[in-house]
C-alpha cells in the first residue's frame, strides 16, 4: 500500500481513509497479485456505495472510476469528485459515453487504473445483472488487460438505499484472472458481447451473485 499516486485530493483521501477502514471493517482480499503493474481496468459487481472506497482501499496505485455524472453536478459532491480523479459519466447519453471513454483511454495509456461497474448501476434484487459493453471496448482498444473483481459483504455495510454504513462488518475483495481482448475486437459487436459475458459469468463466481441474464434497473444509483 505504499504506492499510492495520483491526484492530491485521491492521496489525501486515502490517507485520511486507510487506519478508519481498518479498524472499521474485517476486510479481506485474495488474489491481489493478480493485478498486473502499468493499466489496467478494474471491474467489479456492484452492490453498495462503499464498493469504490473498498476497492481504493486495497489497491495501491490511483483507480480512476467511471462514476455518475449527477455527482458532478452536485455542488457538495463535485469537488471530491474532481479532486480525486474520477472521470463522469452521463448514462444514456453516447457523447457522454464517449467523453468518458476518452478519459479513461487517457488514464490507461499514462498506464493507469481505471474501474468500472459494468453493470451500470448498483444492484437493488441481489442479482448479478448484463454487463454492458463498455468496458470490453476500452480493453479492445487501449490493449489494457480487464481484471474481473468480486465484492463479498459490501451490502451489508450499506446497501443501496441506506443513509449511513454500517460498521464491524466483514468485506472480501476476490481479485480473478485478467482477460485480455485483441485490438480488432474493439468495433466487434458480438466478440464485445462474448468478451462481456464471459466476464460477468466470471464475476459471478467470484461474489457469488445469481448472474441473471437482463440489465439492471436504473435509479438513482
Amino acid at each position: 500500500m505504499d504506492r499510492v499516486s495520483g491526484p492530491v485530493g485521491y492521496r489525501l483521501a486515502k490517507a485520511l481513509l486507510s487506519r478508519p477502514l481498518r479498524r472499521l471493517y474485517n476486510i479481506e482480499v485474495d488474489g491481489e497479485r493478480r493485478l498486473p503493474d502499468g493499466a489496467a481496468i478494474v471491474t467489479a459487481n456492484h452492490r453498495s456505495f462503499m464498493d469504490s472506497i473498498f476497492l481504493a482501499h486495497v489497491i495501491d496505485r490511483q483507480v480512476s472510476f467511471l462514476a455518475k455524472a449527477e455527482y458532478f453536478d452536485r455542488r457538495r459532491t463535485a469537488w471530491i469528485f474532481r479532486s480525486t480523479g474520477q472521470i463522469p459519466l452521463r448514462r444514456g447519453s453516447p457523447s457522454g459515453a464517449r467523453r468518458a471513454l476518452d478519459a479513461a483511454l487517457g488514464v490507461l495509456a499514462h498506464g493507469g487504473v481505471v474501474g468500472v461497474y459494468p453493470e451500470g448501476t448498483r444492484s437493488r434484487d441481489g442479482k448479478l445483472h448484463r454487463g454492458t459493453l463498455g468496458p470490453a471496448r476500452l480493453a479492445a482498444t487501449s490493449g489494457a488487460p480487464i481484471v474481473p473483481v468480486g465484492l463479498v459483504g459490501t451490502e451489508q455495510v450499506q446497501a443501496p438505499d441506506q443513509r449511513l454504513p454500517r460498521v464491524k462488518k466483514e468485506v472480501q475483495v476476490r481479485f480473478g484472472t485478467p482477460l485480455r481482448l485483441d485490438r480488432q475486437d474493439a468495433n466487434d459487436r458480438a466478440n464485445l458481447r462474448d468478451a462481456t459475458d464471459a466476464l460477468m459469468n466470471d464475476i459471478a463466481t467470484l461474489c457469488g451473485q445469481e448472474y441473471v441474464d437482463c440489465d439492471a434497473p436504473l435509479a438513482n444509483a
